[in-house]
């Protein structure tokens, strides 16, 4: 397939480039130090991913202790009540180990750790899934673990924390700022440029300096060749669209990945929060522009001096300022469409899911899961394809405090 005078039959092989970049976003923009850094990861990445032992390895972890293939499940009583022919399914990444899709890059990401010799692992987290995904692999290997967290996420997402330190993990509570995801990543930058001999930072979603994206890319791929493989065995066909929401992006990256090649309409869900204006959201590729920021360029929300703006979303796993390069890359060549869904729309659709089908998704799931209603209710026949990256334990309690039982 053709797009825009990309050839998407070999574009795994081709982007990002050697310096980092999905066209014009992505690089490394880094201190000479941490560079060098960079550098150690990206040469040991590039000589173990074509390696038989680890590729070997690591599917053997994700079929015995990840529960991988992860199924797809079609939304029969949804679609029904929806009324408009068009079929909704989902791909079930809510129930694969520690119940969200970042194991998946968290385990390669600390197989890649013991390769380098490191003996500590640290990294962000918002909703907590991925400090508990690295908690989980960094306690399967043996590895020291530091996960920064930005306090109002603490507090929101009380029971992961509870996980991250039951597996061992020391939780660093970071009450910078706004108290979320940005702050937390400025604080893992922060340890990881004073302790970068000893450890490695697993970043948790397709963002960073090179070469995070493409390595986070590249364990999420196997979210969408299970899929489209999946969907193929189920319906004989391909689905007409692909629905999955975007923060930093690394679930939707998964997903779409499996699917750039193919006559496939696929969607970024951005959190539009409690409106449009600046501060109340965090769709940063629908209303921000070009910046750099953790050490890479991409699409980002600025304030009126040009700096980070302050974001939000009912999601933890939402709220951050920018987005991964390649969907910005993606954004500029119209392969992905991208739009918002608000807060009441994720609340609502995170209920209607729960009490239709007996799946209770996770807040940025449920971002995903509203849009492929709006879709499917203009649609006159076809399919939709929900990632439902993760599940809804984590967000319970602060929906029945906060919204109640709708």
């Amino acid at each position: 397939m053709k797009f825009q005078n990309i050839e998407f039959d070999t574009y795994l092989k081709n982007y990002p480039d050697a310096n980092g970049y999905f066209g014009k976003y992505g690089g490394s923009y880094l201190s000479p130090e941490l560079q060098s850094a960079m550098d150690e990861i990206t040469a040991a990445y590039y000589t173990i991913c074509k390696s038989t032992k680890f590729i070997s390895e690591l599917r053997r972890i994700r079929r015995e202790f990840q529960g991988r293939p992860t199924p797809i499940s079609h939304l029969e009583r949804l679609s029904d009540k929806i009324g408009t022919g068009v079929q909704l399914y989902v791909k079930r990444e809510d129930l694969n180990h520690t119940g969200a899709h970042k194991l998946n890059h968290c385990m390669g990401e600390a197989l890649l750790a013991k390769y380098m010799g490191k003996k500590k692992v640290l990294a962000e987290t918002g909703a907590g899934q991925h400090g508990v995904a690295l908690a989980t692999a960094a306690a399967y290997f043996g590895l020291e673990c530091d996960i920064y967290m930005g306090a109002v996420d603490v507090k929101k997402q009380a029971p992961n924390v509870a996980r991250m330190k039951i597996l061992g993990a020391r939780v660093i509570e970071v009450t910078d700022g706004l108290q979320t995801l940005k702050e937390a990543v400025d604080a893992a930058f922060m340890a990881y440029s004073k302790d970068y001999k000893d450890s490695i930072y697993c970043i948790g979603s397709v963002v960073g300096p090179h070469p995070f994206p493409m390595i986070v890319r590249d364990f999420q791929h196997v979210v969408g060749v299970e899929a489209r493989e999946q969907f193929l065995g189920m319906t004989g066909e391909l689905p007409d669209a692909v629905v999955a929401c975007v923060g930093g992006g690394s679930n939707s990256i998964g997903i779409f990945s499996g699917f750039y090649n193919d006559p496939v309409d696929l969607y970024g869900i951005e959190p539009l929060g409690k409106g449009a204006e600046l501060g109340n959201h965090a769709a940063s590729l629908t209303y921000g522009e070009e910046g750099v920021m953790h050490g890479f360029n991409s699409i980002m929300l600025k304030d009126e001096n040009g700096e980070p703006a302050p974001v939000y979303s009912v999601a933890s796993g939402l709220d951050y300022t920018s987005s991964g390069p390649e969907h910005a890359f993606l954004r500029d060549i119209g392969r992905v469409k991208y739009d918002v869904v608000d807060d009441e729309e994720a609340i609502d659709a995170f209920f209607e899911l729960s009490k239709m089908e007996g799946i209770i998704p996770a807040l940025e799931s449920s971002h995903a899961v509203a849009y492929a209603m709006k879709l499917a209710r203009t649609m006159g026949k076809g399919s939709v394809l929900i990632n439902l990256s993760g599940r809804g334990d984590k967000d319970m309690d602060y929906i029945l405090e906060n919204y109640g039982i709708r």
